[in-house]
């Protein structure tokens, strides 16, 4: 065990060359009060409230070199099974959703750029069926520092997997947006207990300061 390198501070795990951010589902149908959402009566102000830190924290990532993936749902039939519709007839939400090359699929407030990775998924995790993980690993990252939305649905499930599959995880508070208050503070109690860290965009960029001005 003494041989074994634990990055055990906040300053380890978000260093610039051993992690990435992982913007995950900012997009119309999940975000804006035009989009599915919130047509069936979800309340979508927490994401409104977020956004301008989540825009913070892709900025200060981008001004000292850690990488910033992009993740974005797609969910046109062709990839979809039959528990996903059993799911959406229980819950009398059957309106597609994240449909390619849809207003609804297109990312909100926020864009990669054009030297950034964006990852398109078919389920709520990131990391199934796509190639994220091998994206991750050969870069050497080590950390992911998950955003987005739904953090209970889709920012949870990534930040599960990615424990799963030996990365440490940095979920952030208040870059992160459910449909309730409650939704989202049982995921952040999920997540602290079992698969990572809960941190905000301040303690990040505080942190990053000192990598200010190395890129």
């Amino acid at each position: 065990m003494h041989d074994v390198d634990v990055l055990g501070t906040l300053d380890r795990k978000i260093a610039p060359g051993n992690a990435a951010l992982i913007v995950v589902d900012v997009q119309n149908d999940f975000c804006s009060d035009e989009g599915v959402f919130a047509k069936a009566g979800n309340d979508v102000s927490m994401v409104r409230e977020m956004l301008p830190n989540l825009r913070r924290l892709i900025n200060g990532a981008r001004a000292v070199g850690v990488q910033v993936i992009f993740v974005q749902a797609i969910y046109d039939p062709v990839y979809l099974p039959p528990p996903w519709y059993e799911r959406n007839a229980r819950l009398n939400f059957e309106v597609p959703r994240c449909v390619s090359g849809t207003w609804g699929a297109d990312f909100y407030g926020v864009a990669p750029r054009e030297d950034e990775t964006v990852v398109r998924k078919h389920r709520y995790s990131a990391f199934v069926n796509t190639e994220l993980d091998l994206i991750l690993r050969s870069r050497q990252i080590r950390t992911v520092i998950t955003t987005g939305v739904a953090t209970n649905i889709c920012v949870e499930s990534t930040s599960r997997d990615a424990f799963m599959r030996d990365y440490y995880v940095a979920l952030v508070d208040d870059a992160s947006a459910a449909y309730s208050r409650e939704q989202h503070e049982a995921a952040l109690l999920n997540i602290s207990i079992g698969f990572g860290l809960v941190t905000k965009v301040d303690e990040i960029l505080d942190t990053w300061a000192q990598y200010a001005g190395n890129q």
